[in-house]
């Protein structure tokens, strides 16, 4: 860092010390992430073990899951009313602004059926864009192992070590031990 031209004091150098974190720097992200844990403390939020920019709270009977990207805020929430206050307690350390239903963040595309309940993630954009990326746009299609819509249980996995032996040069055990994981979450 230098001075600026007009306003060096004296023949020295001087050093200054920043007192505020720079934007988009290593520090400052370090510092935003560092303000966020206690600003989410201090509203009675559980940072999560598994993924630091996830916190949770349950309030009464309300369930509050908030995903962190930078300054992005997703909520996962169980009531309208853990909503409007998880917005108002936020509100007071930070200026929000809500940006309604999230559609695509990411690059998943989060659909829901009103009716039923279900939340469907697609990453269909994401997969086209790779595509692009390795020039395969033209790739020929091939079928899944599996049939379409087939639900998996945490019965479908192998429950013996025999089996789990058998199963351990599958190509697609690394995916249904994944799909596993998610069903057992949600």
């Amino acid at each position: 860092m230098e001075q600026m031209r007009g306003f060096e004091e004296g023949r020295d150098n001087y050093v200054w010390r920043l007192c505020k974190t720079l934007y988009r720097t290593m520090q400052g992200a370090h510092d935003w992430t560092k303000n966020l844990d206690k600003i989410f403390e201090d509203h009675g939020f559980y940072k999560s073990r598994a993924d630091p920019q996830i916190y949770s709270r349950v309030y009464g009977d309300k369930l509050t899951l908030t995903f962190i990207w930078t300054n992005n805020v997703l909520d996962a929430l169980s009531t309208i009313e853990s909503k409007n206050l998880a917005k108002s307690q936020l509100g007071t350390s930070y200026e929000i602004k809500d940006l309604g239903e999230a559609n695509l963040i990411l690059g998943i595309h989060i659909n829901r059926d009103p009716i039923t309940g279900n939340i469907s993630l697609f990453q269909k954009s994401y997969c086209k864009r790779m595509l692009r990326c390795f020039n395969m746009e033209n790739c020929l299609l091939k079928s899944t192992p599996l049939s379409p819509g087939l639900l998996l249980t945490t019965e479908d996995c192998p429950n013996t070590p025999k089996k789990a032996n058998k199963m351990k040069n599958i190509l697609y055990q690394e995916a249904l031990g994944s799909l596993m994981w998610l069903q057992v979450i949600t």
